[in-house]
């Protein structure tokens, strides 16, 4: 069986030999792989260090990029059977990190659609290593209950990504809007833990803000029902803050993390207020600052 690895690249040089490098080192006893990089007109070094390694490379103009469009055009691009995507900043934490994320796609005829694990290492900001706790487990949950998935280290079955394929007008969240059609349709999703990966954001506070304001923007599409009031975020901020200080007093490095938790916890429930209550057409100027924030 052949597993197409999609990868989404814009200005990634930072991690990406890294990872391309790490998903060589992949066993391959069960399923043999291709990989393919969707650049949408980086300007670094990525491409240098694409080359190195065997890659299709598929571009898409920087103007026409949304996040549901790119994984199209992936997964157009793709000859496997199965869709595995892993985004540019993310690297495996182990060898067996395709086969374990794969695995219940082969084994399990009702789940269509599988994610893995997320960590933070050592640099990793105090505040998102708990969001990973939160929502990436060291449990495995093949059936999952609940419609939670995250493109940045999943994998699909290619047959029903043909029937479905991604939403290409959203802001971001393309995963769980897909998700939730798939629940609906009568599939089933899967969380792997066993098939990790460190997934390192390396973001400045606005860029933080910016990525929560538009996932939540995608948010309002998806469970329009969700409204997030001033006082919700007033509520949210502090709970969070109070939690992350109280984690951070018992691993003793709350003077170390302090200021770092008050600022993405700010920039995380600030965005997505914002987001929540953006009612404007998604403008050029937005989509420069939504898709490549400076």
């Amino acid at each position: 069986m052949l597993a197409s690895i999609i990868i989404r690249t814009y200005n990634e040089e930072k991690h990406l030999s890294q990872l391309l490098e790490s998903i060589s080192k992949q066993t391959q006893d069960k399923i043999k792989l291709e990989t393919i990089i969707v650049d949408s007109g980086s300007t670094d070094k990525t491409l240098d260090f694409v080359s190195q390694f065997d890659t299709n490379i598929v571009n898409i103009d920087k103007k026409d990029f949304t996040f549901g469009r790119s994984l199209n055009i992936g997964c157009e691009a793709a000859t496997g059977d199965f869709l595995v995507f892993i985004s540019g900043h993310c690297i495996p934490a182990n060898e067996n990190w395709l086969e374990q994320l794969v695995e219940p796609l082969i084994i399990n005829d009702g789940v269509v659609y599988t994610y893995g694990r997320q960590i933070g290492n050592g640099q990793s900001r105090f505040s998102e290593c708990q969001l990973f706790n939160k929502y990436f487990p060291e449990t495995s949950a093949v059936p999952q209950d609940g419609l939670f998935c995250n493109n940045a280290n999943a994998a699909l079955k290619k047959d029903i990504w043909k029937q479905f394929l991604f939403d290409e007008s959203l802001t971001g969240l393309e995963d769980m809007e897909l998700a939730r059609r798939l629940f609906n349709n009568g599939y089933s999703l899967g969380y792997v833990a066993e098939a990790p990966v460190y997934h390192l954001h390396d973001e400045s506070w606005h860029k933080v803000r910016i990525r929560y304001e538009r996932e939540a923007i995608a948010l309002r599409h998806i469970m329009p029902e969700v409204h997030v009031r001033f006082r919700d975020f007033l509520r949210y901020y502090t709970s969070a803050v109070m939690m992350d200080m109280g984690t951070a007093l018992n691993q003793r490095v709350l003077f170390k993390k302090f200021n770092e938790i008050l600022m993405f916890r700010l920039m995380q429930y600030w965005g997505g207020f914002r987001g929540n209550h953006e009612h404007r057409k998604l403008s050029e100027k937005l989509r420069e600052e939504y898709f490549y924030p400076k």
